[in-house]
């Protein structure tokens, strides 16, 4: 009877684990193809119905590849894209209903050296053209800095778009104030305006409170939304230490400048504090600093062991870093891809679960994992 009940208690234990288990899986066999090559800085990438892929180059120009063939240049883009430092051409993303539609939304610096600000567009693509464009967002204050833009988008179920904003290093500060758009996550519906369920949203029209969702952020350079869970996540960088992985929630306030587990690049203490009263806590805190890039959630047939887990792009260490999930709950990180010795930029995974890396360079190219 012992002998029995141990045994039961067994199979309930490793049932229970099972999930976990899984989780923690070595990385399948894989073999990495390269689609195209050459590129300027390649900083993002959408996967098009007809099979095509969009690609930014940071440097100011928005290609088509398809079939290992790269596309000329494709025109209509706005003649006002700064680029210097971080800011440039930065994100491309389609709206949840492109097929019906056609919209495409584009992320980018505008401006000059005094006055920069991120900027939203949206065009539909006619042939090897944008065609009616309409700005739908501009970040507010302008700054001085080409730095800290962040860029990132993501839909939400409800067809609003999420805007990641960086602080623009010198104005850190300004990621506590609610009266400007540095160091946010905005939301907007499809067209630019101010959805009226915001958290900060007032009877004034004109209120920049309007747009903002969540705030206390440094540079974000991920942000999804992971349609399984019904959760949005975000990585940032830090300073010296302190990048970030975080659940992030309408109104709430992520920390900074006032809480970090970084330091300033010289050294000194940015903040005596790692907590503080009603400022969140990041699911991961990287430090010393990754320099998280692109993010996605896993799905799709192909690699089907990682559906759920999150893959990171990550500049500094050369890699993709797999964060193994159940659920809510972290289970580990794996680094991936090293082989390559390439800062990695961004990181999608198409519909049928392969996955596209962006490597960072003058020379960068389009990498597509699937198995051996």
């Amino acid at each position: 009877m012992q002998y029995r009940s141990f045994i039961f208690a067994l199979i309930l234990l490793l049932s229970s684990n099972f999930d976990s288990l899984a989780a923690q899986a070595p990385f399948p066999k894989y073999q990495i193809q390269e689609v195209a090559k050459d590129l300027n800085f390649p900083w993002s990438l959408a996967f098009l119905p007809d099979g095509s892929v969009l690609v930014t180059e940071r440097t100011g120009k928005l290609l088509r590849i398809k079939d290992g063939s790269v596309s000329e240049a494709i025109s209509g883009l706005p003649t006002t894209i700064y680029v210097k430092g971080q800011g440039g051409l930065l994100e491309v993303i389609l709206h949840p209903n492109f097929a019906a539609n056609g919209w495409l939304y584009l992320s980018y610096a505008t401006g000059d050296t005094d006055n920069n600000a991120l900027q939203v567009m949206r065009a539909k693509l006619v042939g090897n053209k944008l065609t009616q464009q309409q700005v739908v967002f501009t970040v507010s204050p302008f700054k001085s800095t080409p730095v800290h833009f962040a860029g990132r988008m993501a839909f939400l179920a409800d067809n609003t778009l999420l805007i990641t904003s960086g602080d623009g290093f010198d104005y850190r500060e300004d990621a506590q104030r609610l009266d400007s758009l540095m160091g946010k996550i905005i939301r907007i519906n499809d067209d630019g305006s101010a959805p009226l369920n915001n958290p900060y949203f007032s009877e004034n029209a004109n209120s920049l409170t309007n747009y903002i969702f969540s705030y206390g952020h440094r540079n974000p350079q991920g942000i999804l939304f992971d349609p399984v869970r019904k959760v949005i996540f975000s990585n940032e960088h830090g300073p010296d230490g302190g990048d970030e992985l975080n659940v992030i929630q309408a109104g709430v306030n992520y920390g900074w400048p006032v809480i970090t587990y970084g330091k300033d690049y010289i050294g000194g203490r940015i903040s005596p504090f790692t907590e503080y009263p009603n400022m969140q806590q990041p699911l991961i805190d990287w430090t010393p600093s990754i320099a998280p890039s692109g993010m996605a959630v896993h799905s799709g047939e192909i690699f089907k062991t990682l559906n759920g887990d999150f893959l990171v792009s990550v500049l500094k260490f050369k890699e993709v870093r797999w964060v193994q999930m159940h659920d809510m709950e972290v289970l580990g990180q794996v680094s991936l891809f090293k082989e390559l010795g390439q800062r990695i930029r961004d990181v999608r995974v198409h519909p049928d679960g392969s996955i596209y890396i962006l490597t960072d360079s003058a020379q960068g190219k389009v990498l597509r994992v699937v198995p051996e």
